[in-house]
């Protein structure tokens, strides 16, 4: 299988911290596409969204379970069998995707949420 697409999507310039936050620590970069939800209304941000996955397969990482970012991706996404969802976006499951983009979609993506809710701590 060929390397998936990782799209980042959230509320003002989140996603873009997230990004650069894990090409940082994982020295990889272009691998993941940020994309937010500033300065568009609902069309827009689908637009934005259809965009950055393209037509391949990707996971997307959303940052909250609800909004207008994950509407947005649903709307969009939903019917494609090539893409898979994740919400809750973290630095750790973006790291943990970057090192794993060679599995099919629905295991990409549940590693990183695994590897996500893992990183969840109260030291």
């Amino acid at each position: 299988m060929s390397e998936l697409r990782g799209v980042v999507v959230g509320h003002g310039s989140v996603a873009q911290a997230l990004v650069e936050a894990a090409e940082e620590i994982s020295g990889l970069r272009g691998v993941l596409v940020p994309v937010s939800n500033t300065g568009c209304d609902r069309g827009a941000l689908e637009a934005r969204v259809a965009a950055a996955v393209g037509e391949g397969a990707a996971v997307v990482f959303v940052d909250l379970a609800a909004g207008s970012c994950l509407l947005a991706v649903l709307r969009r996404l939903r019917d494609r069998d090539d893409v898979r969802i994740v919400t809750g976006v973290n630095l750790a499951m973006l790291v943990d995707f970057l090192f794993h983009r060679t599995l099919p979609p629905a295991e990409a993506a549940a590693h990183a949420a695994n590897s996500g809710g893992s990183a969840i701590k109260v030291p």
